[in-house]
């Protein structure tokens, strides 16, 4: 179903494809070059296969949800804008196709960065606009994001330059290997570590999101950053995006998957994933396993996992200082951030906006 772009392809007679920056289950996005305007775009080239056609035009609706509500709240820059969409019949049938502001993903900086983690002060001016562009989508639009991840949080110049120097030196389609330059390191086209906090972050990709009052699947969040309401089939809404933006947060800060759950032979990744959460913040309450008609999917009774039994508790600030060389006191401060986005029950998980005024962030 996906339409087999071609470098120097015309889009709507205006957007000429350059080459391409990644290739997803749903869509292609290409760099394209705006001729009328001269400037380089990011063009979403969006399947054909049937089905997908309401994918699309439900992700075209949000994007022009999120557009007109930019318009009364400055909390929405922190969304990517769509520019522009429109159709057209391809080879494999039609499609819809829409742009939008262009930027490496923060998985880019994280890639050429070191795995320690990036800079607290960066980690914390990013969350904030994350934190931000979620108050904006929960509250304003009424939208749930649903995959929040470092591949969906692109970076932004506040000026040209910085722009293209971002573009340059983190090239995901391109898996370069170049690194920051660090003081006393080599000249050239690399960004430098004081360039970090003049970058902005955008959330983007709407395509799995949906409507606060009307979701559209049950099975959403990529792996790594899914709720724990999500994993055990239950009810979701806002709170399923806070969980995985403190999982975010935590590999920003130290390079590592907070949950990075594996099958095994005689479970599966799903059961491995459970384990891990009740290892890092502790037993579920029955209410909450039990709160669904499939929870022996998981437990055989209140407290005690199916597949798995031989588990390895381990509080978060002992993680944070043990694997990753944080001192008590930073570990225990971020931890104490950290928490309240990951309680169990999602009627009191911390909302965005609780998470923007802790203490943490603000210092």
């Amino acid at each position: 179903g996906h339409h087999p772009v071609q470098e120097g392809e015309v889009f709507n007679t205006r957007y000429q494809a350059v080459r391409e920056l990644g290739c997803g289950t749903f869509a292609t996005v290409w760099l394209c070059q705006d001729m009328r305007r001269k400037k380089q775009v990011a063009v979403k080239v969006l399947k054909s296969r049937e089905g997908f056609a309401d994918t699309a035009q439900d992700e075209v609706t949000l994007l022009h949800c999120v557009n007109c509500m930019k318009k009364k709240d400055q909390a929405g820059e922190n969304i990517v804008s769509l520019l522009d969409d429109f159709r057209m019949i391809g080879e494999n049938g039609f499609h819809i196709l829409l742009w939008g502001v262009l930027g490496p993903s923060l998985r880019c900086l994280m890639g050429n960065y070191t795995s320690q983690g990036l800079p607290l002060p960066f980690v914390k001016k990013s969350l904030q606009q994350v934190l931000a562009g979620l108050h904006f989508l929960h509250k304003r639009c009424r939208i749930i994001h649903t995959d929040i991840k470092p591949e969906n949080i692109l970076l932004h110049g506040h000026d040209k330059s910085l722009q293209r120097l971002l573009m340059d030196t983190l090239d995901c389609g391109q898996r370069t290997h170049v690194k920051l330059k660090r003081a006393g390191g080599d000249l050239g086209n690399q960004l430098e570590e004081s360039d970090l906090m003049s970058i902005e972050v955008k959330i983007a990709d709407l395509g799995s999101a949906c409507w606060t009052y009307k979701p559209f699947s049950k099975e959403i969040q990529t792996q790594p950053y899914r709720a724990l309401e999500v994993l055990l089939g239950l009810d979701y809404g806002t709170p399923a995006d806070i969980w995985s933006t403190a999982c975010l947060a935590f590999e920003m800060a130290t390079g590592a998957c907070l949950f990075d759950p594996q099958p095994g032979k005689y479970f599966s990744r799903d059961d491995d994933h459970v384990a891990r959460i009740i290892e890092l913040l502790g037993r579920i309450p029955p209410q909450i396993a039990f709160s669904w008609n499939k929870s022996t999917k998981f437990f055989s009774r209140p407290g005690a996992l199916l597949r798995l039994s031989r588990l390895s508790p381990r509080s978060l600030p002992a993680t944070l200082a043990d694997r990753h060389g944080w001192t008590p006191r930073a570990a225990a401060a971020f931890a104490a951030f950290l928490l309240p986005a990951l309680h169990y029950a999602p009627e009191r998980r911390a909302s965005a906006a609780q998470s923007l005024r802790h203490a943490w962030i603000t210092a």
